[in-house]
């Protein structure tokens, strides 16, 4: 518990200006984050990030982080949009299957290019969500951070029933509507003291249904590390495990905020 709280102290005091300055040195952060995000879901898989896989799905997720204003401009320079430059990637790691004589296979390209849209798509979001507004930012993890925080207390204080024991064995259904429970009042609060829209009711369902996606985020990672018989994602942040580990819930919710239209 003491390792957890330094680590989650020293990473707060290096994140939390990042956030709050956004522009571009938060952008350039959150790149660097799904980087190491990426790197750890293909070291699960035992793909090296410097392989030709490695190296070309990194290239289609710098594609798809691209946020919108950033895109225009690279498009103007190679005239490459987005989707181009996704597309291409692809289309070499087909290439690629052929090369090597289905040493590397479809699958494999599938998995590449399901682990760019994982890791990419949220933190997509991510950063444009901080570039609409901070308090948008802000929303996203008041609803990840006491929906955990919620689920855990509440799960350890009366929770009976197994929520999904094959995937989280210490999840319990009390726990996940505890934690949303936890989360609406937060939202409430921060509505009450700072609004971010004129209706509480879209407010309240929206942090209803962005507390479940949240905790679905967190058993899609649960599942991917049992598949593939890892205790966590990475050792970045030790006692918090990796970048997917602290931010799997986020990577599900920024998204469904977009989604919804609930951010703009």
């Amino acid at each position: 518990m003491k390792q957890r709280i330094i680590t989650a102290v020293i990473a707060a005091a290096l994140f939390i200006p990042f956030v709050v300055y956004g522009k571009w040195p938060f952008a350039v952060l959150v790149f660097a984050m799904a980087a190491v995000g990426f790197f750890e879901i293909l070291r699960m898989k035992k793909i090296a990030i410097t392989s030709v896989p490695g190296v070309l799905g990194g290239i289609a997720l710098a594609g798809l982080l691209l946020p919108t204003s950033w895109a225009q401009t690279v498009e103007d320079v190679t005239t490459l949009g987005k989707m181009e430059i996704i597309f291409f990637a692809f289309i070499l790691l087909l290439v690629y299957t052929v090369v090597i004589k289905n040493t590397f296979t479809f699958d494999d390209v599938g998995f590449i290019m399901a682990s760019v849209f994982y890791v990419g798509l949220g933190f997509h979001y991510f950063i444009e969500t901080r570039f609409i507004g901070l308090e948008f930012v802000v929303f996203a993890l008041l609803i990840v951070w006491t929906t955990d925080s919620g689920a855990y207390f509440v799960g350890r204080k009366l929770g009976k029933n197994k929520l999904w024991p094959e995937i989280s064995p210490n999840k319990t259904i009390e726990g996940f509507v505890g934690g949303i429970v936890i989360a609406v009042i937060f939202a409430s609060v921060m509505q009450f003291l700072h609004p971010i829209t004129s209706s509480w009711l879209a407010l309240i369902a929206v942090t209803i249904v962005a507390s479940i996606f949240g905790q679905m985020g967190d058993l899609v990672e649960s599942a991917i590390k049992r598949h593939y018989d890892v205790k966590d994602s990475g050792t970045l942040l030790p006692g918090h495990g990796g970048i997917l580990d602290r931010f799997d819930s986020l990577l599900f919710v920024l998204p469904l905020l977009h989604f919804l239209q609930f951010v703009g």
